[in-house]
């Protein structure tokens, strides 16, 4: 065997790293398959593998190409990878080096816009218990959006209409692009730290998903939630549904619905004004007229003629009272005086001096024990016999 035929494990190695480097097809390859051993590390690295039923590929992705991803990767999740396969010559394994991804059959955005959603309800971002009512009569609107765009125009043109006595306060920021998040968190925050509007109008006009992304980015999201000031979220047009609507206080369909939820019509306040003025004066109208009548009535009552006919009826009415009064007490005393009669009569009918009266006795003991059977004594017992009017002491034989 040559010597020189023989290869060292690092040889071998770092010669199949530089077969496959020098293999442009998989320099630049796109893999589709299913995520599995996902792990985030501190380093902000990515390690997890790609799978399909027959085979898998291991796969890193580095921390600044994953600072690109606009969702969060999980297991389970089907994803089209791409980036270059190289060898790792001190495992003698070969990986993906993964440059960017996206979800497999759904959009990048689509999936961070759910993940988020998912996390924030989660945390209680969307409760209704959290969400302040808006103030029915605003004396100050402050308006978040770009001070360039159409929707700042229909939001201020809504407002002068329905509400001139209004003061309309513009914090101008992007509404697009990386900047704008930090823009609209930082103009909510200002608002909230100077206290210069009763309510905020967030929003912006229409556009793609990606136009009205900076609304659905969890900083935006959670300086609405943290905002003391009331917050309308009127983005896009009334089919756009972004994170932003689920957390602020109330949710508007376009940017000049959010103007008319924010404000009352000025014109429909003077009619309901005008007509509560109205039926206040009737109302005021129909107790003086009440109150007249009232007094009319009194005047034409007989004590109001001569004081003294309020005595005279009080003296007739008392007399009348003491008539009364005395048949009352009358009839009481004589149903009282019967049943005395009746009673005592029943007590005279059981009195034993009315049997005695009849011929009748009553023999007791020497101890007063009336003696109801022969029994009841013995021959030499002395014994009382009590008559109607007399009493007789005997000794028994």
């Amino acid at each position: 065997m040559d010597e020189r035929q023989i290869l060292s494990v690092s040889q071998l190695n770092a010669h199949l790293k530089e077969l496959i480097d020098a293999d442009l097809f998989v320099q630049n390859v796109y893999v589709r398959g299913e995520i599995s051993n996902y792990k985030l590390y501190p380093s902000g690295h990515h390690y997890f593998t790609i799978k399909d039923s027959e085979s898998a590929l291991k796969c890193v992705m580095f921390r600044f190409a994953a600072g690109s991803l606009r969702f969060r990767p999980e297991n389970g999740m089907k994803v089209i990878a791409f980036g270059r396969v190289q060898v790792y010559p001190r495992d003698g394994a070969y990986q993906l080096y993964v440059s960017s991804m996206t979800p497999d059959g759904v959009g990048d955005l689509t999936i961070a816009f759910e993940q988020l959603k998912e996390k924030l309800y989660n945390e209680g971002l969307f409760d209704e218990s959290h969400k302040k009512p808006i103030p029915r009569f605003p004396m100050r609107i402050g308006v978040v959006t770009s001070s360039a765009g159409a929707a700042v125009h229909d939001i201020i043109r809504v407002l002068r209409k329905r509400w001139p006595i209004g003061k309309i306060l513009l914090l101008p920021v992007r509404v697009q692009g990386v900047e704008a998040p930090p823009e609209i968190v930082g103009a909510i925050r200002y608002a909230n730290r100077h206290n210069i509007a009763d309510v905020l109008i967030v929003g912006r006009g229409g556009g793609s998903i990606e136009d009205l992304w900076a609304f659905n980015d969890e900083r935006v999201a959670r300086a609405i939630y943290e905002s003391e000031i009331p917050i309308i979220s009127a983005v896009g047009h009334e089919p756009d549904v972004t994170i932003s609507d689920f957390v602020a206080d109330l949710r508007a369909a376009t940017p000049s619905n959010g103007a008319e939820l924010c404000a009352p019509d000025y014109s429909e306040l003077l009619e309901y004004l005008d007509s509560a003025e109205a039926r206040s004066f009737n109302a005021v109208m129909s107790g003086l007229k009440r109150s007249r009548q009232r007094l009319d009535a009194l005047k034409e009552k007989r004590v109001m003629q001569d004081p003294k006919n309020y005595v005279e009826d009080r003296k007739q009415n008392l007399t009348h009272l003491e008539a009364r009064l005395t048949s009352a007490v009358g009839m009481s005393i004589s149903r009282a005086r019967e049943r005395f009669a009746a009673s005592a009569s029943k007590l005279d009918a059981l009195s034993p001096l009315k049997v005695l009266g009849r011929g009748y006795s009553i023999a007791k003991t020497a101890e007063g024990k009336v003696i109801k059977s022969a029994k009841d004594v013995k021959p030499g017992d002395e014994i009382t016999i009590s008559l109607k009017k007399d009493t007789i002491e005997a000794i028994v034989r």
